[in-house]
């Protein structure tokens, strides 16, 4: 049994994913810099969002443990 020849199919898949990731990189460098300004009131609030959904997943996983037990 003859095997194809997998060198061209494996160049073809190396370049399509090197396209792929240069245009991930570039949309990454257009939106590095945010382009709005955030007072300190939005600011204070999403701060307190991110605590308030690290607390939900510790209480989360803390159920889950007891559940375990």
């Amino acid at each position: 049994m003859v095997f194809p020849e997998i060198g061209p199919a494996l160049r073809h898949a190396r370049e399509y994913i090197r396209r792929q990731y240069s245009v991930i990189t570039e949309i990454n460098r257009k939106y590095a810099t945010p382009r709005i300004t955030m007072s300190r009131g939005v600011k204070l609030s999403l701060l307190f969002l991110r605590l308030y959904l690290l607390f939900l997943v510790i209480l989360l996983g803390f159920k889950f443990y007891t559940m375990l037990r």
